[in-house]
């Protein structure tokens, strides 16, 4: 089995390159068990996924962080439990951001996921005409600094709001947006301004909440009732933007060669392609605890090198499209 690569994100922050999502615990994608949850968790950790992504809005998703590491600590001790990385999400609903109100939603967090500091809090805001972002970030840098929080990013902050924010001297490492073979919209603004001030990118969206796959290879075009998650409809709408469905059967005819080639998966080849990109640090892939799990399948993203003549092929067929960038705007725009 491959070993799996990792990524220093920050100062005393290395991260495995496929980061375990925990969207998918807050409904929507079938119903998950406490119990078969942890369970799951500490199989990913046993193969050196040991690098969590979730949100204070992910419905349980801290609450079983918390326990894993309660498991991980009584079964293995200290020295196991460091190895685990604990990233999640500030997500306010838009208004008034006073110390306290964001302390008290910092210090849920660090109960519920049992830590003493947060690795990396990860802030998105809704409404940028409301500036009280800039307060929000300001306590939250305070927290930092009172050891709450180790590193501070942003989730879904456009190239022109995250320059702003750097300007007003808040140290942010990383931002967090959607970025596939489907979605390179990062690439108009995004990656530049990161290079520029070693701000790095965690993306999500990477497999199009599994459309890329080879169960999805050769078929028609799902109705509505065949969307049976959140990810799949969300990730359905971006395909009817991107160019449609005949399209994406182009892509995916043109990702299985490329896989077959490899003698990898098609989603291999999309989360390679994503984390070849240079201001990319890590691929949030879903967990669905106790439901499905690809964990196997994702260690050989690791053995897997894309050579030219694959990523020509792939432009060949993204070059078709619609310009994702001209519809929906910049990284996050689609949130505002």
């Amino acid at each position: 089995m491959s070993k799996l690569e990792t990524v220093i994100l920050a100062p005393e922050l290395q991260i495995c390159q496929i980061l375990n999502g925990m969207w998918q615990t807050a409904g929507g994608h079938g119903q998950i068990d406490s119990d078969s949850a942890i369970s799951e968790m500490m199989k990913y950790h046993e193969l050196g996924f040991t690098t969590w992504d979730m949100a204070d809005i992910y419905g349980p998703a801290e609450i079983f962080f918390g326990k894993f590491r309660q498991q991980i600590e009584k079964d293995d001790g200290e020295n196991e439990l460091s190895k685990i990385q604990g990233l999640t999400k500030f997500v306010p609903p838009t208004g008034p951001m006073s110390k306290s109100i964001v302390e008290y939603h910092v210090n849920s967090s660090i109960q519920r996921m049992n830590v003493k500091s947060i690795d990396l809090l990860q802030f998105h805001w809704w409404d940028y005409n409301n500036s009280n972002y800039l307060d929000a970030l300001e306590h939250l840098s305070d927290l930092q600094n009172e050891g709450k929080i180790k590193h501070l990013g942003l989730t879904n902050f456009n190239t022109e709001k995250a320059e702003h924010i750097t300007e007003q001297g808040f140290k942010l490492v990383s931002n967090q947006v959607q970025y596939s073979i489907l979605d390179q919209r990062p690439e108009k603004m995004m990656s530049s301004f990161c290079q520029k001030n070693k701000i790095k990118l965690l993306t999500y969206g990477t497999l199009l909440g599994g459309f890329f796959s080879k169960k999805y290879l050769k078929q028609p075009e799902p109705t509505r009732s065949d969307l049976y998650t959140l990810s799949l409809q969300k990730y359905k709408n971006m395909i009817d933007i991107w160019g449609g469905w005949q399209l994406f059967q182009e892509l995916l005819k043109v990702l299985n060669q490329i896989a077959i080639k490899h003698k990898s998966s098609i989603s291999n080849v999309a989360t390679r392609f994503v984390l070849d990109k240079p201001v990319v640090a890590g691929v949030i892939i879903g967990a669905r605890l106790g439901i499905s799990e690809h964990r196997n399948d994702n260690t050989k993203v690791f053995e897997l090198e894309l050579d030219k003549e694959d990523k020509e092929k792939i432009k060949e067929i993204t070059s078709k499209s619609n310009d994702l960038f001209e519809i929906i705007g910049d990284c996050g725009d689609e949130y505002r």
